[in-house]
C-alpha cells in the first residue's frame, strides 16, 4: 500500500509538472505581428536587420520579423529602451519606443547583427 501511494505521488508530481512546463513557457513572440498605420517592419534574414537604419515617430509599434532559421533579439544597447526577447524562426517580435532619439541596437545572441532606431517627435 505504501509503494502505491509513493507510486502515484510521483505520477501527480511529474503530471504536474510536464503541465507546468507547457502553461509557462514563453518564447516572446507574436504570429502573426501586428498591422496598421502606426506600424514599422524591420526584417531579419541573412543574419542582418533590414533596414539596418528605421526612422518612426513616437509612439510607433516596430515589429521584427524573423524570417533566418534561428532564433534572434532586437535589444537596445542601453538595455532599457526596448528587448523583444527571443524571435524564433518564423516570428516576430515588437517593441514601441515612446522618446524620441536615437538608439543603436543589437541581436544578444549574434552581436555582430546591429541596427538603428531614429525616434522623431509626433
Amino acid at each position: 500500500m505504501k509503494s502505491r501511494n509513493i507510486t502515484l505521488s510521483i505520477f501527480i508530481l511529474f503530471i504536474s509538472f510536464v503541465t507546468s512546463c507547457g502553461k509557462s513557457y514563453n518564447p516572446g513572440t507574436v504570429n502573426p505581428p501586428p498591422t496598421g498605420s502606426n506600424v514599422a517592419s524591420v526584417t531579419i534574414s541573412g543574419m542582418t536587420f533590414s533596414p539596418a537604419t528605421l526612422t518612426v515617430k513616437t509612439g510607433t509599434t516596430i515589429v521584427w520579423k524573423n524570417n533566418d532559421g534561428t532564433a534572434h533579439t532586437a535589444t537596445s544597447n542601453d538595455g532599457s529602451t526596448f528587448n523583444t526577447g527571443n524571435i524564433l524562426a518564423g516570428y516576430s517580435g515588437t517593441a514601441v519606443v515612446n522618446t524620441a532619439g536615437n538608439f543603436t541596437y543589437h541581436c544578444q545572441i549574434h552581436s555582430n547583427m546591429t541596427g538603428t532606431i531614429i525616434v522623431t517627435p509626433q
